[in-house]
């Protein structure tokens, strides 16, 4: 049985993120039909029902369905000033117990691309993730040749721990992934993550 999904919303100097809802559709979709030349390169590749309103409606079901179970926290990363969609960031693979880690993964609209909103995005999640889901892993991976993917999880905190052969299908291929991580009490040098 599914809990009923506590609110959660995580509000940054510029930004709120926040669960994708229902009335999210046309936003969600227009932004990712604009961007989708500019992630093609970093993301597997799209469902035909991507961007259908169908497929949009099995997505909300399952970011609520995740949030419940406490399985994945997907949050939408709105821009305050105007309340405009600027791109999503996901902890998924919440894994408690005596892992307590988490995957987290992200993309931002090519329009809002290289305005710094993804770092303080991820800077947000990973401070949520430490201090209110009790975390004490976060992990991400990215194709090599992704400086600014790179460059940001850097910035976050993360630290590079290796590379994973044939990690992800990316637009239709299987890729190796630089994997990195961030700790909560991370000895492994000074990080203003978290």
């Amino acid at each position: 049985m599914l809990r009923r999904p506590r609110k959660v919303r995580i509000d940054t100097e510029r930004l709120t993120l926040r669960p994708l809802t229902h009335g999210d559709f046309n936003a969600w979709t227009e932004l990712r039909a604009a961007s989708r030349d500019f992630l093609t390169p970093w993301e597997p590749t799209w469902a035909a029902d991507h961007l259908t309103r169908k497929g949009f409606t099995n997505r909300v079901y399952w970011v609520n369905r995740s949030v419940a179970q406490g399985s994945a926290l997907p949050l939408l990363i709105i821009r305050r000033a105007d309340n405009v969609l600027v791109g999503a960031i996901t902890l998924d693979n919440i894994r408690r117990g005596p892992a307590q880690s988490a995957t987290c993964g992200y993309w931002i609209g090519q329009p809002f691309a290289r305005y710094g909103c993804m770092r303080e995005a991820l800077t947000a999640v990973v401070h949520h993730a430490f201090t209110e889901l009790d975390l004490s892993r976060l992990e991400a991976g990215c194709l090599p040749e992704n400086t600014p993917s790179r460059g940001v999880l850097e910035k976050c905190g993360f630290k590079y721990e290796g590379v994973a052969q044939s990690y992800l299908q990316i637009n239709g291929r299987w890729r190796n992934h630089v994997l990195y991580s961030a700790l909560r009490s991370d000895r492994r040098g000074r990080t203003d993550a978290g």
